[in-house]
Order: structure tokens, then sequence, then C-alpha cells
């Protein structure tokens, strides 16, 4: 089990330096003179030379990528010239919101999808399937911006139930007890997770029914709940570890859309703002966040899995 970790932690950082290298050179190509996009069509050239030379652009992109990388092992993930503000302060006044948001709506979902997709399976055919797979495919199948839309025109416009903006508090305790204002953007993002989950909880337990364990313990004379409990839930659920931690950097990304309708201020929002003014250090560094998140959530799920599953130790 160690060797393998080490393994997988080792092709972790691989693929995050390959992320970087990537993310790195596709803003170079799209922005050839930082300079330039940073000060503006306006600047004179004598300008835009000046900053590129103080700034390193003029060297060699592969020295610039092997200082870009050094000053990533320190902690320093560059400087905003457009806010006038280094990135790492912007992630760190950004971030709890996000993660707040994204938090939520993954255990919400979990909570949800979970015995949902249980109950279909038990259910199978059932009028209660139906109607979940039914409500679970249009949610599914609904754009993101467009769910949002909906719940702000019923729950903020018509019956004004919930505000139509997210929490504008900047500390993150009065943003996590703001619970009217952050209801829509968290159930927004809950509604589409757990259309996701709960379709593949269900497929999980059908195929978690038909194995020969389940009829053995039904032969045994064992309850219903108990069979539910120790045998189907703790073998249909193995899959959802990976799904789950796959599925952290997709909530991540669901931000960008989300924290844009509704206003709330994190690391989505963020991004698109930068991503309109040419702010590149600052889009390169959430874009490289991004990708960690996706290797670090499957760096995880591979652990809980293997902690999981006694299998996967012994092969």
């Amino acid at each position: 089990m160690t060797a393998y970790l080490i393994r997988r932690f080792v092709t972790s950082l691989i693929v995050i330096l390959g992320i970087a290298f990537v993310t790195f050179g596709m803003t170079h190509i799209i922005a050839p003179s930082p300079g330039r996009s940073i000060l503006g069509d306006r600047a004179s050239i004598a300008a835009v030379n000046a900053f590129n030379k103080a700034h390193g652009y003029d060297r060699p992109v592969w020295d610039q990528f092997a200082s870009y990388i050094w000053q990533l092992l320190h902690g320093n993930l560059g400087q905003s010239y457009k806010l006038n503000q280094s990135v790492d302060s912007l992630i760190a006044e950004n971030a709890p919101h996000s993660m707040w948001l994204s938090g939520s709506a993954l255990v919400l979902s979990i909570l949800i999808a979970i015995p949902l997709g249980v109950f279909q399976a038990v259910k199978r055919n059932s009028i209660g399937d139906q109607a979940a797979t039914a409500a679970a495919f249009t949610a599914y199948s609904m754009p993101q911006n467009f769910l949002g839309i909906i719940l702000l025109g019923v729950f903020a416009t018509t019956l004004h139930i919930f505000p139509a903006e997210a929490s504008q508090s900047e500390g993150i305790v009065p943003y996590m007890l703001a619970f009217r204002a952050n209801f829509l953007p968290i159930a927004t993002l809950t509604i589409t997770a757990v259309a996701g989950y709960s379709r593949y909880m269900r497929s999980s337990g059908l195929d978690a029914l038909a194995q020969d364990y389940i009829r053995l313990a039904k032969a045994k004379g064992l309850s219903n709940g108990r069979v539910l409990r120790r045998h189907l839930l703790r073998n249909a659920i193995l899959p959802m570890v990976t799904l789950i931690g796959l599925s952290i950097p997709v909530l991540l990304g669901g931000n960008l859309i989300v924290e844009y309708l509704f206003n709330s201020h994190g690391l989505g929002l963020l991004f698109i703002n930068e991503l309109g003014n040419e702010d590149f250090p600052t889009v390169i560094a959430l874009t490289l966040l991004g990708g960690i998140a996706t290797v670090v959530g499957n760096f995880i799920a591979d652990v809980a899995l293997t902690v999981a599953d006694p299998r996967i130790r012994i092969n």
C-alpha cells in the first residue's frame, strides 16, 4: 500500500508540473508581450520594453518558466499588476467564500444523493424511482446558469423568499452565517451535483443487488435494513468515493458560473473579472490552482478507496 501511494504521489507531482507548463505556455501564446497587455495599447514601445525587462519578460521562455517554478516552490504566485496586489493575498481573500459554497454543496449533495440512489435501486421501476430519474435527468441536462436563473426568478424575484445576491460580507464567519443570502447559490450547485451522484449511486446499487453475497445475506434471514446497511451500501458506495474526489474541482469550476450569477466574491468571480482585465499572473495562478485541485482530489480519492477496499491493498 505504501509503495502504491508513493507512486501515486510522484505521478501527481509530475502532472502538476505538466499543468504548470501548459498554463504558462498558453498564456504566453495568447499574450506574447505581457507588458503591452498590462500597460495597454496607448503605452509607448519604450515603456513596454522597460516593463518587460524589469519583470523578466524579455528573457527566453524556458528561463521564465524555470523562474516561475522556482517562485511557486517558495509559495509566490506572482503579482497582480491590474490590482496592484499579490496573487497570494487575492486567493487568501476569496478562497474561503468559494470553499464554503463548494463544501456546503458537496456535503448536502452526498447526504441527499446516496440515500436517494439506494432508494431508487431498491425500488427499481417504481413510481418513486421513475419520478426521481426524471427529475435527475432534467437537472443534470440543464445548464447551470439556466438553473440559477430559474431559482432567482422563482425564489428571489417572484416569491421574495431569498435575496438575489449572495452575501457581500468580507469575513468568512459572517459569510457562513448569512444563510438566506447564500441559499440560492448553494442550492444551484447542490441540485446539479445530486442529479449526477444519485444516478451513479443507483447504478452502483443495482450492480450490488445482483451479487451473490446479497442473495446469501437475504437467505440467512437478515433484515432488509441490515442487508442495505452492511452489504449493499458498504459495497455500492466504493465507486462513489472516486466520483466524489474527482467532482471537487468540478464544483469549483461550477463556482465560475454561480459566483458570477449571484455576485459572490470568490475565486470564480475573481477569475472571470481578471480574465476580462487580462490580468495574466492572476489567471495563471487560478488556472494552476484548479489543476492542482483536480490532481489532489484524484489522489485523495485513491487514498480513500485504498483504505476502504482491502482488495486494492492486497493487489
